[in-house]
């Protein structure tokens, strides 16, 4: 988990693992055992912004289906991503129609449309209310028992048990160092 304040560089992190931001030096691959060069980010990795990457105007089955179909069939059925947060009964609705919390839970339902080991969400809990926050802390502890990695920047405890925290003070720049 990444921690510290506004502007300590946390979202720039996330965007750089998920190879969203070209890194100053260096590059990010993923060795997972499979692939003997390693793999880019895009291959294995969901990101989770600030903006839940859904078209307001289309309905929320719509929306799952394209992700599920972008990014592979490797996942729950976009009916069982539904139930799994706890919205089976609205996704006729359009995207546009549901509240700030419900359209959260929705871009979780995202991740579990198509498999990916390594999950990077950046204020994944931005929206939610107590219960939904429970419920997603059990999607990230069940991603974990089944060997995937977390990668989450939050101002919030998220409840998960054996969190490794990373505090970020700020960024020194490429010249003077790495994060700290």
């Amino acid at each position: 988990m990444l921690t510290g304040r506004n502007g300590s560089g946390k979202s720039t992190l996330l965007r750089v693992v998920a190879g969203l931001l070209r890194p100053e030096k260096g590059t990010v691959i993923f060795h997972d055992g499979e692939s003997r060069e390693g793999r880019r980010p895009g291959e294995v990795s969901h990101y989770l912004g600030h903006r839940n990457a859904m078209k307001n105007e289309l309905t929320v089955v719509e929306n799952l289906d394209f992700w599920r179909s972008f990014l592979g069939n490797a996942g729950l059925s976009v009916e069982d991503a539904a139930d799994a947060v706890g919205l089976s009964e609205i996704t006729h609705l359009p995207f546009a129609y549901l509240s700030a919390g419900q359209q959260r839970r929705i871009a979780f339902a995202k991740l579990l449309v198509a498999h990916r080991p390594v999950w990077i969400l950046d204020e994944p809990t931005a929206a939610l209310d107590a219960s939904a926050d429970r419920l997603f802390a059990g999607l990230i502890e069940a991603h974990l028992a089944q060997g995937g990695i977390v990668l989450a920047a939050t101002h919030q405890p998220l409840g998960l048990r054996n969190v490794q925290e990373l505090k970020m003070t700020g960024f020194a720049g490429v010249d003077q160092g790495v994060w700290g």
